[in-house]
């Protein structure tokens, strides 16, 4: 295998996408990676760090070392390479991760676009609030409940979905930043009242702060 495409965060390898024999076949599936990185919600937090992702392409053992220069926001070009000298980086290229959202109804983590289909894309009027890393959807009387890394995050979804729906054209949604004490109070007796931990419904993050 010669040609490697490769996930990087934070200019460490993460891990390999795919192996290829040739050049040719590895830069038409890198182009297409890219092409087609159309994610909403991208992940920018992993085990309570900030981070970036680029995806890169690798040649084994090349025979030209000639070195690869990107250019930063500003204009200023870096040299790129790796710690193994046996590679070099042909393209490299920022990456969207995308990110699951915690669906506490379905136990399970879903994708911005499920999160759409299955509780947004209907007519009906929804309030949708944020309460702690949280984000409430209520649907007349149906109430589902998501949860996120921190309060960061769940703000920024909340952000991310405000420009969705703005964008898409859809009316149905009234959003909720800044939930009052006696709104909180009242969805915290709701949600325990569905049969959710008050002691849960209280965090404000799914796992302890780096040095926790």
């Amino acid at each position: 295998m010669n040609y490697i495409i490769v996930l990087f965060k934070n200019k460490e390898k993460k891990k390999i996408i795919k192996k290829f024999k040739t050049f040719d076949r590895a830069k038409n599936f890198y182009n297409q990676l890219i092409k087609n990185n159309d994610i909403i919600f991208n992940k920018v937090v992993e085990e309570n760090v900030v981070c970036d992702f680029e995806l890169s392409l690798l040649e084994y053992k090349p025979v030209d070392h000639t070195p690869v220069f990107i250019k930063d926001e500003i204009g200023r070009q870096f040299k790129v390479e790796v710690d193994n000298s046996e590679y070099k980086i042909l393209n490299i290229s920022m990456f969207k991760v995308e990110e699951l959202i915690y669906d506490v109804s379905k136990n399970k983590r879903i994708s911005f676009n499920t999160f759409i289909k299955n509780y947004i894309s209907n007519h009906s009027l929804k309030l949708i609030s944020k309460i702690n890393n949280k984000v409430v959807v209520q649907n007349d009387d149906i109430i589902n409940l998501f949860t996120f890394k921190n309060e960061s995050e769940s703000f920024r979804f909340l952000n991310v979905l405000e420009d969705f729906i703005i964008n898409s054209g859809n009316k149905n949604c009234v959003i909720v930043y800044d939930t009052s004490k006696t709104q909180k109070k009242y969805m915290y007796e709701i949600l325990s009242g569905m049969g959710l931990d008050k002691k849960k419904l209280y965090r404000k993050y799914t796992s302890f702060p780096t040095g926790k």
